[in-house]
């Protein structure tokens, strides 16, 4: 299974770096074509097809570039099911001022009745972000979200069928056994990031003075497999009881058996 990124990239980050003499138009990077090129010659430009590009100057962008401000607006309640997750990028806590605790949680109160999350805007860095604001605990908490126009379209993914084939029964079924037999409540606090922990702790081991050989690990090309063998080998596998362990206790042995003592043989 191939994954394909949804990196969020807007139209704007094809704007890019030009060089403003007689090579305009062309993107580059310091250095070319030249030897180092100033920075009064550098431009910004958008290319909007193959070999034109719009030029944009430095004046023209300050006077469209929105103005920062310490204050989120809320422009929007709606229910948080209606928000799907692929939209969120990164979450904060919000804290309040000293003098706005009182309307903070007054705030967090009101939306915690009515189970809804604010849809708001604000500016960071010369960007503006759109992003939800929901109750956490006692404190709000605000994700920042992707636009609509930021989302890639199914349509534009290689790979996806536009009519997926109908499963067999058996094959439904099975599926259907091993979501169920895989159910359970979701606990972040099971979940650990094993890669960073190992990276962790070798740097931790190597800071101590230890010389550490890691063996190489083989990349192995992906097995195509029988999504029906699959299945059953998933199903075989959780229906399996666990193996139960008890700490050993003494057997007596049985009248008439002969045991090792010493070197010598007796009966017991």
């Amino acid at each position: 299974m191939e994954a394909q990124a949804n990196d969020g990239q807007t139209d704007l980050d094809r704007i890019d770096q030009l060089w403003d003499g007689e090579h305009s138009g062309e993107a580059v990077q310091r250095g070319f074509p030249q030897g180092r090129v100033p920075w009064e010659h550098i431009a910004k430009g958008y290319e909007v097809s193959p070999g034109q590009v719009v030029v944009i100057g430095p004046d023209e962008l300050e006077r469209l570039d929105p103005k920062a401000t310490r204050s989120i607006d809320i422009e929007a309640f709606v229910n948080l099911a209606e928000i799907d997750p692929l939209f969120y990028e990164s979450s904060y806590y919000l804290v309040p001022d000293r003098q706005a605790t009182k309307a903070y949680a007054l705030l967090v109160s009101a939306m915690k009745d009515s189970q809804r999350v604010g849809i708001a805007r604000f500016v960071l860095r010369a960007k503006q972000y759109l992003a939800a604001v929901r109750p956490v605990g006692n404190a709000l908490m605000i994700s920042t979200m992707l636009y609509a126009d930021e989302i890639v379209p199914q349509s534009r993914l290689e790979g996806i069928p536009e009519k997926l084939p109908a499963p067999k029964e058996q094959e439904l079924k099975m599926a259907e056994q091993l979501v169920e037999s895989l159910s359970t409540r979701y606990e972040p606090e099971k979940y650990h990031d094993d890669y960073r922990e190992k990276v962790l702790d070798l740097i931790k081991r190597k800071a101590k003075g230890e010389r550490i050989s890691l063996p190489r690990v083989p990349r192995e090309p992906a097995k195509v497999v029988n999504l029906l063998d699959a299945l059953k080998a998933s199903l075989e596998q959780t229906r399996r009881p666990p193996k139960a362990s008890f700490p050993a206790q003494p057997r007596r042995r049985a009248r008439g058996r002969k045991s090792v003592q010493g070197g010598r043989t007796k009966s017991a």
